[in-house]
Parts: structure tokens; C-alpha cells; sequence
């Protein structure tokens, strides 16, 4: 009983241990995506932070935010957090462009790091509301023809970012890829507050 417990305590510290290993590859990793962003040569995406539930109402139009899914208090702070983190890596002032539904419209907002601009490609298709081929394809073309300036923040949902680099992000959870863009994106890190 006590070598199970030795063993079992032993391998809490080894997994430590590569854990901290990981974090400090990563730590790494995510500084050189942040350059890559500031200076022009990346763009973040991120998924909208915290709305409980899952897609919209049946009754959903774009420009009622009483008839969608909305940020929580949670979401408000968590949208917020984003701030000092773009802070923290260089960037005090973006480009943001978020999808027209009030969740991301909020999250860009309390983001407060630039003016928000509605851009209709990072609008949900989920529940068959849109075009997602169409929709990634624009996106992609929008982003690549930007004139050089502040770095870019993309605010949108899971379904377009999963479209766009095959990735399932959280609620809140942004990706930051090499720019140009195109169907098979460069992914530099995944990030969040």
C-alpha cells in the first residue's frame, strides 16, 4: 500500500514537473505570436466570451439583442480581461471587427481597445443562419486585403473559427494566426485572459 502511494506521488511530480515544462515551451511560443500580431503579421480571432446556452432562439433577428443569447455577467468581466492581456503584449489600440449578434457586438466592446466595426462573414451559420464556405471564403479575403495599421481582433463564434483553422475554441478563447490568411491558416497560439 505504501510503494502504490510513493508510486502514485511520484508520478503527480512527473506530471508537475512536465506540465511546467510545457507551460514554459508555450510561454515561449505565444511572446513570438504576440509580436506577430503586433506588428502586423498575424491577426487574432477569438470566440465571444461566456453566453450560457447553445445557438439562438427561434425567433432570433440579428439587430434584437432580446431575442439572442447574450454575454452573463461572467461574460462582461471575461470580455473585459482582454484588455490588460493585449496590454501586457504591445497592443494598447486595435483594428476590432466583430459579427453582428449582440454577444460579440459586447465582447468587442468591453474589450475597449479600438472602435468596433460589424464585419457580416464573422456572423454564426450555426442552425443553418448562414453560408459557412461563403462565409469563411470573405473573411478571408477581407482580412488579407486590411491596409497596414493597428493589429487586427476578430470577434465571431465557434462554428466560424472552427471553419476558418480547425479549431473548437472556449468561450472566450482566441486564436492568433499568420497573416495572409487562407483555407489551411498558419496558427501560432491559442490564447485567453
Amino acid at each position: 500500500m505504501f510503494a502504490l502511494k510513493a508510486v502514485r506521488s511520484c508520478l503527480r511530480v512527473l506530471c508537475f514537473v512536465c506540465l511546467l515544462s510545457v507551460g514554459g515551451a508555450n510561454a515561449e511560443d505565444n511572446r513570438e505570436a504576440w509580436q506577430a500580431l503586433a506588428n502586423g503579421s498575424a491577426v487574432l480571432i477569438l470566440r465571444h466570451a461566456l453566453a450560457p446556452g447553445i445557438g439562438d432562439p427561434g425567433a432570433f433577428k440579428v439587430n434584437d439583442c432580446s431575442t439572442q443569447r447574450n454575454l452573463n455577467e461572467a461574460g462582461r468581466e471575461q470580455a473585459r480581461a482582454w484588455k490588460p492581456l493585449l496590454a501586457e503584449n504591445g497592443i494598447d489600440e486595435a483594428r476590432v471587427f466583430s459579427s453582428q449578434w449582440c454577444r460579440c457586438l459586447e465582447t468587442a466592446r468591453e474589450m475597449d481597445v479600438g472602435p468596433v466595426e460589424e464585419m457580416m462573414s464573422l456572423n454564426s451559420f450555426f442552425q443553418g443562419r448562414g453560408d459557412g464556405a461563403m462565409q469563411t471564403q470573405q473573411t478571408i479575403s477581407i482580412v488579407n486585403v486590411l491596409e497596414a495599421g493597428k493589429p487586427v481582433v476578430l470577434v465571431s463564434h465557434q462554428v466560424n473559427i472552427t471553419a476558418l483553422a480547425d479549431i473548437y475554441p472556449t468561450s472566450n478563447e482566441g486564436i492568433i494566426l499568420a497573416l495572409p490568411l487562407s483555407e489551411k491558416p498558419t496558427l501560432l497560439a491559442r490564447v485567453a485572459p
